[in-house]
């Protein structure tokens, strides 16, 4: 009964700050219209990154328009004071901090909310490159695919930890042999989505951190289609990882992989 009603309590103040965030969302862009392609990055203290993140985002993404959202997860620097610094740009920023995978949901909900066609979603410490939006959308704009990954693996992985690049490839086998899959980084956030598949599967998350692994299952075993592309994986331009070390990291990163794989098997 105590669990309960403390699950109770947090989800309630988990929903109350998301809906002061939206509130504020609406009086700051009361006339915005979502492109039906959206980028979207999710923020917590990146003030020292993300002005040179948004410096690089593409004017157009093959001759098509395109909306920057930035979703700002809390935190005490200046990350949503230089987001909003940005024409166009349009901030979701919550007064606390929820968690990426919370961040995550509001940007998945918030492109259902205005039919949005297609989601690309990217980290905001620099480690990928804007340039790339093209490339990713490729496949779901030629319609081949549903969801479409970065491959560091298939393209150049320019970090140092050696740890992390054998994590990335213990889960790809992992979660290739969960789904049936054939990629080769199923860890990273650089991603394309189409919002029809997550309007199909973002009931079903529950990940406040690492929900990469659980949309990539859940996606999946829902008989959605996936690709990768190859990618340039830069070293973080500031700050330090969120992630927490490597041994935790893998670990917590271990047990979304495994209840999500139960739950939807």
């Amino acid at each position: 009964m105590a669990h309960d009603l403390e699950s109770r309590r947090l989800a309630g103040l988990r929903d109350y700050v998301i809906a002061q965030a939206l509130a504020r969302a609406e009086r700051e862009y009361p006339d915005v219209v979502a492109q039906p392609i959206v980028a979207s990055l999710c923020a917590y203290e990146e003030e020292g990154a993300i002005g040179a993140v948004l410096e690089k985002m593409p004017a157009t993404v093959d001759g098509q328009p395109y909306t920057t959202l930035v979703v700002v997860d809390g935190g005490h620097d200046r990350t949503a004071e230089i987001a909003r610094s940005f024409p166009g740009v349009v901030v979701i920023e919550f007064p606390s901090n929820l968690g990426h995978g919370v961040a995550l949901w509001v940007t998945y909900r918030w492109c259902i909310e205005r039919h949005v066609e297609f989601l690309v979603t990217l980290d905001a410490d620099g480690q990928n490159d804007p340039a790339e939006i093209p490339s990713l959308l490729g496949p779901l704009l030629r319609d081949e695919a549903d969801l479409v990954v970065a491959s560091r693996r298939l393209g150049v992985d320019e970090t140092s930890d050696r740890f992390r690049k054998l994590g990335v490839r213990f889960f790809s086998v992992v979660m290739n042999r969960m789904t049936g899959a054939h990629l080769t980084d199923t860890s990273t956030g650089y991603r394309a989505l189409r919002v029809s598949m997550l309007a199909d599967v973002v009931d079903r998350l529950r990940q406040e951190q690492y929900q990469t692994a659980e949309l990539l299952i859940t996606c999946l075993k829902r008989g959605w289609r996936a690709a990768e592309v190859p990618t340039v994986w830069h070293p973080r331009q500031a700050g330090q990882t969120k992630k927490g070390t490597n041994w935790l990291f893998g670990v917590r990163y271990a047990r979304v992989v495994f209840s999500t794989w139960w739950r939807e098997r």
